[in-house]
Formats: structure tokens, sequence, C-alpha cells
């Protein structure tokens, strides 16, 4: 008995999706880009001894809980554009064209993959830092149950929109330049890496227009104590507005990532495939 188009759609994605993860798995390199973020946050954690101002909690627990945001921001955010221009110039769009529910299979491989390296580096990160360097984790149901959603969020916050953002991008090569100076922007006025009340009102205010201060919000009330909640620049977790914000651009995410897909798809030709590779080869650098 067939399925309908869409049941076929996320039957096949999660087929794709699961041998994708195989290959990641059995690639050393790319593991060890992200074995290496989660050393620098500990080496970060290791080396800071102060308390947060104003409370009794290490700022290394802050700075471990807006890593942990980091990470999920960055991999939804840079690893996931670059995954798909890269496919996209190697002629993976191409492909998808002429196949019935191919960019949206796609897209559910593409969004199991990342969530899988999301969670398993969070899982990574927490539990390395706990063993080797005091770090937090939660205390109660309550703050696993918020971890949880705050992680489940925060991804389908960013996931979607990556996607939107790699279906734009020009090309492999301009794509890291492209999205690495604004997200390492917003690690820095997000509250990340350091207490959000140290940065100006104006730039607290731009801040919170995005998801990843949000994202570490959450986390911090997930894995801090509740007295570190006088650091926030509400003096509270906010945990509504986190839920709120991270939901709105869920919602933009989606709504830009399957249409911007199908155009760059549409777009596709094998003219435009064979052009590139022609351009990549006079240049010197190999195609992608």
């Amino acid at each position: 008995m067939r399925g309908t188009p869409m049941t076929n759609s996320w039957r096949a994605g999660i087929q794709r999706g699961g041998i994708e993860l195989r290959h990641l798995l059995r690639n050393g390199k790319e593991m060890s880009g992200h074995l290496t973020n989660v050393a620098v946050a500990l080496l970060v954690a290791a080396y800071v001894s102060d308390d947060v101002p104003g409370t009794r909690t290490p700022m290394a627990h802050l700075i471990l809980a807006g890593f942990a945001a980091y990470l999920l921001f960055q991999i939804g955010l840079i690893n996931l554009p670059q995954i798909l221009v890269t496919e996209r110039e190697e002629g993976a769009l191409l492909r998808l064209r002429a196949t019935p529910g191919g960019i949206p299979a796609y897209l559910v491989a593409k969004c199991l993959l990342i969530v899988a390296v999301a969670v398993g580096t969070l899982a990574l990160l927490l539990a390395a830092a706990a063993l080797l360097v005091d770090g937090p984790l939660p205390h109660g149901p309550g703050d696993w149950l918020t971890l949880v959603w705050v992680t489940t969020l925060g991804l389908l916050a960013v996931v979607p929109l990556g996607a939107a953002i790699g279906a734009v991008l020009p090309n492999p090569r301009e794509a890291l330049a492209l999205i690495m100076l604004p997200t390492m922007g917003l690690l820095i006025t997000s509250g990340a890496v350091f207490p959000i009340t140290s940065l100006p009102v104006p730039v607290q205010q731009v801040a919170a227009v995005f998801p990843l201060k949000w994202m570490a919000q959450g986390l911090r009330s997930a894995l801090l104590p509740d007295s570190a909640r006088t650091a926030e620049a509400a003096g509270a977790w906010e945990l509504p507005m986190v839920a709120l914000v991270l939901t709105a651009w869920a919602v933009i995410g989606f709504l830009l990532a399957v249409p911007l897909l199908r155009r760059a798809a549409r777009r596709e030709s094998g003219s435009r495939l064979a052009a590139r590779h022609r351009k990549a080869e006079q240049s010197g650098t190999p195609p992608a």
C-alpha cells in the first residue's frame, strides 16, 4: 500500500538522514571539528574563577551554559548553510528538482542530521563539563524539562533559518565569511559568555531580537541556580518570553526555508552547474 506524498517524503527523509548521520560518524575530520568546539568551551571555563557579579554563581557555569546555547546556534546557522551550499554546488538540488517530494525529504534529512549532531554535542559538553570542571547540570525534573524544551525550540528556531540562509548564499568559499562575522557578533552581544547586563542597553535591545540571547537565557535557567537570575537584564528568567521568541523564529524559518530551497532548485540547471565548475577550475579552486 502506497503512502501519501507527504508520508513518502518523511520516510525518504528519515532514511536519508540516518545514512548521512552514519557517514558523519565515520568522518574523523568533521567529528574533530565538533569535539574541538567542546574542548574550547571546557578550556575557557577551566581558566575562569570569578563569580557572576551580584551572585555566588561561578562565572564558569554561566560561560558553559552560554557555550551550550552557542554550539546549538552554530550548528544550525553556520554548519547547516555550509552543507547546503556545498551540496548545491555538487548538483544535489538539480537532482532533487527531478525527484517527486525531493525538497521536503531533503529538508527532513538535514534536520534529522543537524538535530542529532546538536543534541550529541550538547550532551557531550554537559557531561564532560560536569566530570572535568565541575560544570552545571539541571538540579531537578523541572530543570531537565526546561533543558529539553529550550533545546527543542532553539533548534526549531535556527535549523530552518539555517536552511533558508544556505539556499541564498553564493558558494562554499564565501559562505563561511558571510555568516561567521554576524554569528560571532551575536555571541558577544547576546550575553552568552558574560552577563548581558554589562553591555549597553541599546546593544541588549538589539540582541533581544535574535534567538541566541533567548536560547542562552533559557539554558541558564535550566543549568544555573535560581539565585543567578538576578544577573539577567530583567532580573528573571522570562521563560514565557523565551518560548515566544524562539517559536516566532521557528515559524519565520519554516516559512522561508521551503520556498527558498524550491527557488534555488528551480534555478539550477546542467549548464549553470557546468559553468560553476569551469569558473572554479579557471580560478585554480577545485569544485565543491
